[in-house]
């Protein structure tokens, strides 16, 4: 086995006896990549998980002010061995690295089986050229059951904006149509950025009749 990130082989992190007793998940990536990755601290915004703040930060305010309610949780820092993952995974298609985080969000998700977990959708363009939804991706590896409720209609990537622009921007996501809206909802996504996305669908289920709607993603 190697790791899926440097292809360096796994063989010395893996135990026979665990591959067969299925002690433990076994490994997608070397402890030299997984060392690149940074979890977020306990320092962070109560309500967004941005790293370094004590209480609520500004942006969080701003979207409080406005009548949102921000509840969001991640498990990493979007640093540069994140923005290389992605860039990999999500927009070179290598489906393969859903593998690379799975087990990590399925343990979090163990906490919230209460909640019907909704993945946020890709828009048509770049599902067709990608032909996988990052976000399900990691949630199909995982065995994490969700419903696909959501449309993103077709529009300019978040990662091509502004940050005035993400603010500004109206969101473009529908409900599919004879949908029964879950009255608790766990929105997943892959990154959180100034939570434009996640709190523009949370606005749209409480208008069509959730009782409540928090968020998490992979990275913040």
């Amino acid at each position: 086995m190697t790791c899926l990130l440097c292809q360096r082989a796994l063989i010395n992190q893996i135990k026979l006896t665990d591959i067969i007793l299925l002690k433990k998940e076994i490994p997608t990536i070397c402890t030299e990549c997984s060392s690149q990755f940074t979890k977020l601290s306990d320092c962070h915004c109560m309500t967004c998980f941005k790293e370094g703040i004590l209480g609520i930060c500004d942006d969080c305010h701003r979207w409080q002010e406005k009548g949102s309610k921000p509840s969001h949780q991640s498990l990493y820092l979007y640093n540069e061995a994140m923005k290389g993952f992605f860039s990999r995974y999500k927009f070179e298609g290598d489906y393969l690295l859903r593998k690379v985080f799975s087990n990590q969000i399925k343990l979090f998700l163990k906490g919230y089986k209460s909640y019907t977990i909704v993945p946020v959708p890709t828009n048509k363009e770049r599902f067709s050229k990608r032909q996988f939804n990052q976000v399900t991706g990691f949630l199909d590896d995982a065995k994490v059951t969700y419903q696909d409720i959501l449309i993103k209609k077709d529009g300019i990537a978040q990662s091509k904006k502004s940050k005035n622009e993400r603010l500004a921007a109206l969101m473009g996501f529908e409900i599919k149509s004879k949908v029964k809206i879950p009255p608790k909802i766990l929105l997943i996504d892959d990154i959180y950025t100034t939570g434009a996305t996640v709190l523009g669908i949370q606005k749209l289920l409480y208008q069509k009749g959730a009782k409540e709607v928090i968020s998490f993603s992979l990275a913040r």
